[in-house]
């Protein structure tokens, strides 16, 4: 079988931190996993980067390359974007791609890579306005959001809940089905 390459991009939202079972979940569903963190998640997991590249076998990144720099990634088979803050919500809905994550999936719309978001967001924060125009703006774009029943629902602020990663690994597998 032929591995399938995951781009997996994370916030800094508490979920980040199982970012180690998740690459080894999805890379028992057969993929080649590439992670990618937004600064925030990047300095959040500091200590474990190291790890976290050995675990993939590529760099962890959470800044562009230079230009002219080669690529250190295999190119992206589906991109998933869990845990997507408001932040990481909102400025890839408005396409503001001053990082690399937001960068990378903005494009990744263009060049018509299947990619799944799954929002962590408190139940505060989708109150404001702009959140639910940017989940239906990045929908409207042909992103999976997995927002609301059957993906993630907010919860109260200061309350955590399971994150369903399950559901999130799912979605990515039926966007881009592993080759027999």
């Amino acid at each position: 079988m032929t591995k399938r390459t995951l781009y997996l991009f994370g916030s800094a939202a508490p979920p980040v931190f199982d970012i180690a079972r998740v690459i080894e979940e999805a890379q028992a569903r057969g993929w080649d996993v590439c992670l990618g963190l937004t600064p925030a998640a990047a300095e959040w997991l500091a200590d474990g980067l190291d790890g976290l590249a050995a675990l993939t076998g590529h760099p962890v990144r959470s800044r562009y390359k230079r230009p002219g720099e080669p690529d250190v990634w295999p190119t992206a088979d589906a991109i998933l974007v869990a845990p997507a803050t408001f932040n990481t919500v909102n400025a890839w809905a408005l396409g503001l791609t001053d990082r690399f994550v937001v960068g990378v999936v903005a494009e990744g719309i263009g060049k018509n890579i299947p990619i799944a978001a799954m929002p962590c967001v408190n139940a505060a924060y989708v109150r404001h306005r702009a959140f639910e125009r940017s989940v239906q703006e990045l929908r409207e774009m042909g992103v999976t959001v997995l927002y609301g029943e059957g993906g993630f629902v907010p919860n109260q602020p200061g309350r955590r809940e399971p994150y369903p990663w399950d559901r999130a690994l799912d979605a990515v597998d039926g966007l881009a089905p592993a080759a027999e």
